[in-house]
């Protein structure tokens, strides 16, 4: 049976429970996913190709085909896209800025960043971008805007300033409002004697971060919290606490990352308490096993959570969605596309449900029906309103997108 034929059985199956499937794919095809650079190279940058990972992450495997320039980096990005359907946008680190020459990062500039948004322009791409707090000898004993020595401080504060500098440029270039993510690697490996004054100081340094203007058309501040890295097993300087009252006190978005909390804690349950405090918050959609591990996003219970909290608050305009996985395990393009398909398998699934009716149900107190509305539309035919959404967008239909992945690998990936 054609996609087509399918589509329309499924349309008439959703319209039973008051679904618009047309309208569903027209909004999850608006909603931007925020794909990460850093998937294509193992978070390895321009900077320094060859240099450690550091900051308390790490990524396992060696797949052949990693990207080892900009061009490379660019070409499979491009290839993952053309495999995904939906709005997107790229998300930068600092340390894959374009330069032939070295450029110690307090001293990167807006210009660095020129062919990153010419690309860009040409692919109808917004960009996102972060300052990299990490594998650098300055913060290799796991302190940056926090380390008591002033010189450290002030090295990575002007990396911040810096970085924010160059995501207002790129905002005004695209016409585009740039998400700029602060997170920070500060931590002890061991129990530290004074939390309170290495916070202070991260809390100061900040300040001074922010304290320039910034036009929020073209860039907004987010900041992220992490429990803990390797390295960092006893404190996190950059807690939860710390970065929800920094956020919430000086009106800067908050980064949730689906791994950065404890293993019982959710990140779908965060977004309706957060929203009630915060104008918006980021997203950082990982995949934590056991912890922090940053594995590729699937299709799970907790993705489709916080895509129904997203869509049944309405929160599109306020919640921002990048991604952050990073596996050296397996083909990085498929890594990409697994991963970002799923968010927007998820998003749809969310626009697929009888919101609505689910409230007006708990309003009257209607728990049973409730619970078993909730449970008859996970297995609605969802597959066919996908299939039909990548077909509209032209990308390939369920698993067709894998040959082309293992095409790409033999024809580029494998002879680099």
């Amino acid at each position: 049976m054609s996609t087509k034929k399918m589509y329309e059985i499924a349309k008439e199956i959703y319209a039973q429970y008051g679904i618009d499937t047309d309208a569903a794919i027209k909004l999850v095809s608006q909603i931007p996913v925020s794909m990460h650079c850093w998937q294509g190279d193992d978070v390895k940058g321009f900077e320094n190709p060859d240099g450690d990972l550091t900051g308390g992450i790490q990524v396992t495997g060696n797949y052949p085909g990693k990207a080892r320039n900009i061009a490379e980096l660019r070409a499979d990005f491009d290839k993952a896209c053309e495999l995904i359907p939906g709005k997107k946008r790229i998300n930068l680190h600092s340390f894959y800025l374009d330069s032939d020459v070295p450029v110690s990062r307090e001293k990167i500039e807006p210009k660095h960043f020129d062919s990153w948004i010419d690309w860009a322009k040409e692919r109808n791409l917004g960009i996102d971008y972060n300052p990299s707090c990490f594998s650098h000898p300055l913060s290799s004993d796991g302190l940056t805007i926090s380390h008591p020595d002033k010189n450290v401080r002030d090295f990575w504060i002007e990396h911040c300033k810096g970085s924010r500098k160059v995501a207002e440029y790129i905002g005004k270039k695209l016409n585009n409002t740039v998400i700029t993510n602060f997170w920070m690697p500060d931590g002890y490996k061991d129990i530290p004697a004074d939390r309170y004054g290495t916070r202070l100081r991260m809390k100061e340094a900040y300040d001074e971060i922010f304290a320039e203007p910034i036009d929020e058309k073209y860039n907004k501040d987010a900041i992220e919290s992490k429990v803990f890295g390797i390295g960092a097993e006893s404190c996190t300087i950059g807690s939860g606490e710390f970065c929800m009252g920094y956020a919430a006190k000086n009106g800067k978005l908050l980064t949730l990352d689906t791994g950065h909390f404890h293993p019982t804690e959710v990140v779908s349950d965060k977004i309706s308490s957060t929203l009630l405090f915060l104008d918006e918050i980021l997203l950082h959609v990982s995949r934590p096993v056991r912890w922090d591990s940053d594995h590729v996003v699937i299709l799970d219970d907790e993705l489709k959570a916080i895509a129904c909290e997203i869509l049944r608050g309405g929160f599109t305009d306020r919640v921002h969605i990048g991604l952050d996985f990073f596996d050296g395990s397996i083909n990085r393009i498929a890594a990409w596309t697994i991963g970002t398909r799923s968010m927007q398998k998820a998003l749809l699934f969310a626009a697929l449900e009888p919101s609505a009716k689910l409230r007006e149900l708990e309003a009257t107190g209607d728990y049973t029906s409730r619970l078993a509305l909730m449970e008859e539309i996970k297995t609605l035919p969802f597959s066919a309103v996908w299939d039909m959404y990548c077909e509209m967008e032209g990308v390939p239909v369920r698993s067709a997108w894998l040959d082309e992945v293992k095409k790409y690998e033999k024809e580029v990936l494998l002879k680099r």
